[in-house]
């Protein structure tokens, strides 16, 4: 069964915004790299305080950094 999920846009955003590396973002966001890893990799779904901060590092509204993919059920 899939399930709903939070899709980012992290790696591309740091990519246009100067090749920011995955440290510099975690400094900037108050996490660890291992956490920026872990959402690029959709591994783990950031808090909304967590993905205000990401979407406020980079300068843009949340949607652009993130969104929210709703799988149909299939009956």
């Amino acid at each position: 069964m899939e399930q709903n999920r939070i899709r980012n846009n992290i790696r591309t955003m740091r990519f246009l915004h100067g090749e920011m590396t995955q440290q510099e973002l975690a400094d900037k966001v108050g996490v660890t790299r291992q956490t920026i890893i872990a959402m690029e990799k959709d591994k783990y779904s950031p808090s909304l305080e967590l993905a205000f901060r990401i979407a406020l590092a980079f300068q843009v509204p949340l949607t652009d950094v993130f969104s929210y993919e709703i799988k149909e059920k299939t009956k």
